[in-house]
């Protein structure tokens, strides 16, 4: 029995959608697991601020000590891929806390986390290789 001509015409069709459309689901695969690292940064480094200016902030004592601000944000922040429980915060993450007045006039501790990202694959227009990011906190000494 033979085929006719509109069914030999429509075979192959679904390889020639999938082989035009392959390219844009890649890169919508690579901007997806790019923004996922992205954004996991971004909730860890605020996180770890947010822990560092809680610690600083707690006394007088403490309000510029970035030793124990470092070692707080290392902690929140070990599981990105670049960061590590071993890091010390000299290159990445790096850690300042500082002492000053709040905007009531009354004294006060930041701390600042800056962090670059790992290497991933580049969307030309859309996303960089690699980002550096900072987060700052700021807070009323409570001691």
């Amino acid at each position: 029995m033979r085929k006719s001509v509109r069914a030999r015409r429509k075979r192959g069709g679904a390889i020639m959608e999938m082989a035009l459309l392959m390219p844009w689901v890649f890169l919508l695969f690579i901007g997806a697991l790019d923004w996922g690292f992205y954004a996991y940064a971004l909730i860890s480094m605020q996180a770890a601020t947010r822990t560092a200016v809680l610690y600083t902030s707690s006394t007088d004592a403490t309000k510029a000590d970035s030793a124990g601000a470092c070692t707080l944000v290392v902690k929140e922040m070990q599981y990105l891929p670049n960061v590590g429980a071993g890091n010390t915060c000299g290159t990445n993450p790096r850690v300042t806390a500082t002492s000053g007045l709040g905007p009531d006039s009354l004294p006060a501790s930041q701390v600042s986390v800056t962090y670059q990202s790992v290497s991933l694959i580049p969307i030309p227009g859309l996303l960089a290789k690699q980002f550096t990011i900072t987060r700052t906190g700021k807070m009323r000494i409570r001691g």
